[in-house]
This record gives C-alpha cells, sequence and structure tokens, in this order.
C-alpha cells in the first residue's frame, strides 16, 4: 500500500501543492488550500479497479476523423420533467446523456423539486433516485406527504398519478459512489438524480466527502457512465456561504447545464434559473410558489412582482425580460433628505453601481441636488434585475419620490439611460408591451424612434416616445421636473 501523504489542494480552482502558502500559485486566491491525505497513485488505481461494463458497445475502440458534412444527425429525444417552468430553463426537456447540475441554499427547495419531477416521470420513464444525505425512510416520508396533498388538492395529472400509484420510481439511499455505479449499470435507468455530489465518497481517495479530490472524481465517474447508457443525470450541488456552487470549478465545466434556485426564505416564490446551458438558451426563468402540498408552478409571475393596486409616491412599473419571459416588475424609491456628511445609497435588487449612475445622469442633466439626498430603491417581489432597460423605471421612481408625484395609473416605463442623458432601445420592446397591454397597462413610455406605434394602438396602449431623460419625464409625470414649481 502506498504511503500516504499530504497535499493542499485549491478550493477554488482544484490546483495541487505539497506546500502551505497563503496564496494559491494557480488562481490567485487567498486562504483556500485545504490540506488532504492522499496515498500515491490512488486515483489511478481507483480507475484501474473501477468495474466496467462488458457490453461490446461499451469498450473503447479507436476512431478517425471524418469530413463533418458526412457526420450523421441525431434525433434530439428530450424527455419532459413533468413541470413545464423546469422544462422551460433545460430548453424543452431532459436530452438523454446530459448532466444538470443544481443548486442553491439549503431549504430552499432542491430536493422538493426532483422528487416531485421523479413522481411525474417515472410513470413514463424510469427514474433512479439516490439519497446521499436522507435515509431511505426520510424520502419515503416526504414522497408520502406530496402523494396525500395531491390528493387533497384533486390533482387529476396522468402523469403525477401514474407515478404515485405505479410508477417505475427506484430509490437507493447510498454514499459509496462503488455501490451507486453498480446500481446504474444494472439498471440502466432513464433518468437518475443524485442528492447530493457532495455527499458521495470514492473508498479509493483518502480525502473526505465533499473535498475537492472527492468531488471530481465522483462527477467524472457519474458522467462517464451517463454518457455510455444515454441517462439524464441530474446532481444537487451544495453552495458557499457567497452563494456560489461549492466544489471545484471543473464541475460546471463537466456539466451540460448549471441551474440555480434562487428565493427569499421569508417569501413563498422560488426562481428557478439557467446559468448554463449547452441544449438552451441560458438566462431563462421557471417561477415557483411554495406553498402546503410542494412547489406549484406559477403561471402569471408578473403578479408576483406588481404591488397593491392604490397608486403611490416614488413607484414605477418596468416590464423586465428573464430570458424569453416578461415580467412586469414594480419599482419603489424613496429620497429623503440625508443627516450624513455624506449620502446613503441603497438598493434591493438593482445593482447599487448602477444606482449611482443613474443619480449622476439625473443631477447633470434634470439639476436636481440628489448628492444632498439619501436615496433607496427597492425592487418589488424580491426579483433581480440586471438588465439595463430598468434605468428609465429607476429614474422615474428616483424623480417621483423627490417632488412627491405620482405616476398616472397603467404606466410602464422601458428604456436604457445613456450617460448623456439620451434614451437607448432595448431588445425584444415588442413582447414587453404585449405583456404590459395583457395586465391592463394603458401608457408606456419608451425610447424615440422604435416603429412600434401602429403595434401599440392595436394592442390598446398609448405609445409615448421620448429621446432625452427629460422628455420621458415630462411623458411619464405630465410635468417638468426641472422646474422648482413641480
Amino acid at each position: 500500500m502506498a504511503k500516504p501523504v499530504t497535499v493542499y489542494v485549491c478550493s477554488a480552482c482544484g490546483a495541487q501543492t505539497r506546500q502551505f502558502f497563503g496564496r494559491c500559485s494557480g488562481c490567485g486566491s487567498w486562504n483556500t488550500l485545504v490540506e488532504q491525505l492522499q496515498a500515491a497513485g490512488a486515483a489511478t488505481d481507483a480507475r484501474r479497479r473501477r468495474p466496467v461494463s462488458v457490453e461490446p458497445r461499451a469498450q473503447p475502440r479507436a476512431r478517425r476523423s471524418e469530413p463533418i458534412q458526412t457526420v450523421g444527425e441525431r434525433p434530439l429525444q428530450r424527455l419532459a420533467s413533468g413541470y413545464g417552468e423546469l422544462d422551460r430553463v433545460l430548453g424543452g426537456g431532459l436530452v438523454p446523456g446530459s448532466l444538470v447540475l443544481l443548486g442553491g441554499d439549503p431549504g430552499i427547495g432542491k430536493s422538493t423539486l426532483l422528487l416531485q419531477s421523479a413522481r411525474a416521470m417515472a410513470g413514463r420513464a424510469s427514474v433512479l433516485y439516490v439519497s446521499a444525505e436522507e435515509s431511505a425512510q426520510q424520502v419515503k416520508l416526504r414522497w408520502r406527504r406530496l402523494a396525500r396533498m395531491e390528493e387533497a388538492d384533486g390533482d387529476a395529472e396522468p402523469a403525477a398519478a401514474g407515478a404515485g400509484a405505479a410508477g417505475d420510481f427506484q430509490l437507493l439511499a447510498e454514499t459509496d459512489l462503488e455501490l451507486v455505479l453498480q446500481e446504474l449499470e444494472a439498471l440502466r435507468p432513464a433518468v437518475a438524480i443524485i442528492d447530493s455530489i457532495q455527499a458521495l465518497h470514492d473508498a479509493e481517495l483518502a480525502s473526505a466527502p465533499g473535498s475537492v479530490a472527492q468531488v471530481r472524481e465522483c462527477a467524472a465517474a457519474l458522467a462517464r457512465i451517463a454518457k455510455r447508457q444515454d441517462t439524464a443525470l441530474l446532481l444537487v450541488g451544495h453552495v458557499t456561504k457567497e452563494g456560489m456552487l461549492a466544489g471545484p470549478k471543473v464541475l460546471e465545466h463537466l456539466v451540460d447545464a448549471v441551474l440555480t434556485f434562487e428565493g427569499d426564505r421569508f417569501a413563498s416564490h422560488r426562481l428557478l434559473r439557467a446559468v448554463k446551458n449547452r441544449f438552451g438558451a441560458t438566462h431563462e426563468l421557471g417561477v415557483f410558489e411554495m406553498r402546503d402540498r410542494g412547489l406549484a408552478e406559477v403561471s402569471n409571475p408578473s403578479e408576483l412582482f406588481l404591488g397593491g393596486s392604490e397608486p403611490s409616491s416614488g413607484t414605477a412599473t418596468i416590464v423586465a425580460c428573464e430570458g424569453t419571459r416578461p415580467l412586469v416588475v414594480e419599482l419603489q424609491a424613496l429620497v429623503s433628505t440625508t443627516s450624513y456628511a455624506s449620502p446613503r445609497r441603497s438598493a434591493t435588487g438593482i445593482a447599487v453601481n448602477r444606482l449611482h449612475q443613474i443619480l449622476a445622469v439625473l443631477e447633470k442633466h434634470l439639476g436636481l441636488p440628489l448628492s444632498r439626498f439619501d436615496c433607496y430603491l427597492a425592487v418589488a417581489g424580491g426579483l433581480e434585475v440586471e438588465e439595463p432597460a430598468a434605468d428609465l423605471g429607476v429614474a422615474a421612481a428616483v424623480v417621483a419620490s423627490y417632488r412627491d408625484l405620482t405616476l398616472p395609473p397603467g404606466t410602464v416605463l422601458v428604456g436604457e439611460l445613456g450617460l448623456g442623458g439620451q434614451l437607448r432601445p432595448v431588445g425584444q420592446l415588442e413582447l414587453r408591451l404585449q405583456e404590459a397591454a395583457r395586465l391592463g397597462f394603458t401608457r408606456a413610455v419608451v425610447p424615440r424612434g422604435t416603429g412600434l406605434a401602429k403595434a401599440a394602438a392595436g394592442l390598446g396602449l398609448q405609445l409615448h416616445e421620448a429621446g432625452t431623460v427629460a422628455e420621458a419625464m415630462v411623458a411619464a409625470l405630465g410635468v417638468n421636473p426641472a422646474d422648482d414649481r413641480a
């Protein structure tokens, strides 16, 4: 047996060194080197002793390059997950042989989402659920609770009903990687769920479960068998206190899709985002609501991010696009006289640097002395809005709060604000206007030159086009904000 040696592994990039340093020489991160005891050649021996299928098609064979024109095309047959919101984020469903990594904060609902999806898929395909963190009895209790809730709500979906009654659903409570691989070889399921990848361990490696070496080797072994058997593999991943996926960065490069499950623990809604997707668009958004019967899809997510019906000072409504989905969102701003030497700036849901930039533009081109006022901005519902199309709505909310004005009911604002005070056009504007009209909005303030006046009239929207932020404020508020009498 090889003598164990001490190595130091970077938790950020996976680089190894025999000596401890405060800073990783590979990625430059500080205090990321973790001491591990590892036997020399353990990873190589593990791969050598790991059982491999003896089927002829699984044996490696020499390949030769060929012209790309002669490469045969394989039809992409996706498997529906049982939830339209999850299928939307995945790009239409699960692809056989693909690896999907799902991350999120503890208790956000990752296991509940995958268990509910497994119930729906088990009526149409074989599913293997590997629980590495909970016992089989704990998973069975959650399974039974979800089944009772669906029966009480009168859920008549045939997929879910079939899954709950006699679906092809196999449960394995195991943390040993070798046993999990043997089960995958024996069952060859269409879908396999590993909850979670940090809890699995390879006995041939001396490091502890969840370490960089363990996560890398376990994920690589699961990826090889999933690609060979055309098994759609769903991996649950932990996150760090900074909200990043734990483990080596190579884990995110190895998988085909990276999904993040977000949400405020004080709110009931959950957001599912696609950060990476080799089989679909990125930055897609799925919306769920946590209820007593589990996670439920939200068919009209714009209602979650709209405030009350009573208009108030300092509020504005925008239409943000998350992937291909338009969302009507309410912004709230509060401008008050500061009692400090330097005014305070706070933003929730909007980058604070973006708020600083918009305040500087308003002070420069509208003459508002905002440098002497505190400014607080929040997005209703806890949504994170990153696109610049929200700039005009932020500016209108700040000006309305500063002048103690109320925007006319039924008004939405869409536009990017330049440093020169000009309004820039944004993408998918027609789609945004359609969503606003569907929810009953009657006025829209947009950048000039969109050419959508006729389309807006057909939607029942009164379109106001503006070339500068001053013109937009006049169109939105009905008064000139630079006028002291406003």
